[in-house]
């Protein structure tokens, strides 16, 4: 009997401890990078390098917060990369003058008016996700990998391949300050750090505190019992991709900032990066489960790694494989944590 007693406890105390390091796999992971690079470096672990890395890895956290919702629901965006290519290249474009031939004018739309209106065409390709996917039924991975031509097609008809270089403006136009995103600071944190933080901390509001995110978590876990419980589940998907598409328009942006140039080749891939975030983070590619925390640790994850491989001068080459082999591994430590259940709909 005492034997009995005594093994229970350790065999409790072991499940748990792999449980938490499995769930915590991202924060661990990000925890373990920082220490290694720091060994073999000693530019790694210093203020001004985290706020660099930080600054890179915003355009990859934004990217994959709305890759996040999308996949919470169920489904999958290809096109984000596409997506942040063609909104970097209509914000040059707004940035060099809109040529209006009928009035013989250019104008030169001041620069918030360019963002707002960068963010406008994001979202309006990402409702074109969302209505082949909620209305026509078409797969997600097809809709969007169509998508992703289209708008990458766009982009590259709209500068015949080149790109948009000087984007600073001109005070004399009254279109300065778009380098402002990519290059200030507030209190030494740079301006794309702070998008991410307040993207981060809305998504994660909106995820666990309102309405649209419970129904977007009971959609994704369960979209045919999520209908019959009166969840507008059609209208839920059109907005997630919409939302997925403005939040690659933001990155657009910021990346065009941070490049002062636009081109049509921008974002090559980006979608994979931001797939591998939502991954690493812990969510669950059938849908239904997944949070912001998460996706960010995967994000920097991802960022600090590939920074950290470039500081002790690791070939290009190498860097994809150590990041492929990261992905992987996070994929089977989510076939481990959800088994191998199939999303219900």
């Amino acid at each position: 009997m005492s034997a009995t007693t005594t093994t229970a406890p350790a065999k409790g105390r072991q499940f748990h401890l792999g449980r938490l390091l499995l769930e915590g796999r991202a924060f661990f992971a990000l925890i373990a990078i920082i220490a290694v690079f720091s060994f073999l470096s000693p530019n790694y672990f210093t203020l001004s390098n985290l706020l660099i890395m930080s600054s890179q890895v915003a355009i990859f956290g934004i990217l994959s917060i709305g890759m996040l919702l999308v996949i919470l629901n169920g489904g999958i965006d290809l096109s984000v990369g596409s997506i942040l290519a063609l909104s970097g290249v209509v914000a040059g474009a707004m940035m060099q003058g809109v040529e209006l031939d009928a009035l013989g004018v250019i104008l030169y739309p001041p620069v918030w008016a360019v963002v707002v209106l960068t963010l406008c065409v994001g979202a309006a390709v990402g409702a074109v996700n969302g209505v082949l996917v909620a209305i026509f039924k078409v797969p997600p991975f097809v809709a969007t990998l169509g998508v992703m031509y289209v708008a990458r097609g766009i982009a590259l008809l709209m500068t015949n391949g080149l790109t948009y270089n000087n984007l600073r403006g001109s005070e004399a136009l009254g279109n300065t300050g778009f380098n402002w995103l990519g290059f200030y600071r507030i209190g030494g944190v740079p301006i794309s750090v702070i998008v991410l933080a307040v993207v981060a901390i809305a998504a994660g509001l909106m995820l666990g505190r309102s309405a649209f995110g419970r129904w977007l978590y009971a959609s994704g876990g369960n979209e045919r019992a999520a209908e019959l419980s009166g969840v507008p589940v059609k209208r839920v998907k059109i907005i997630v991709y919409m939302v997925s598409g403005a939040l690659a328009a933001a990155a657009g942006l910021v990346l065009a900032s941070q490049l002062t140039s636009a081109g049509p080749t921008a974002g090559n891939a980006y979608e994979l990066t931001a797939i591998a975030a939502v991954v690493i983070g812990g969510a669950a590619l059938t849908g239904g489960r997944g949070n912001v925390r998460g996706t960010m640790l995967g994000a920097f994850v991802i960022g600090f790694l590939s920074a950290g491989l470039v500081i002790i001068g690791v070939s290009s080459y190498w860097q994809t494989v150590f990041t492929g082999a990261v992905i992987v591994l996070a994929v089977l430590m989510n076939s481990l944590q959800y088994g191998s259940g199939t999303r219900k709909t």
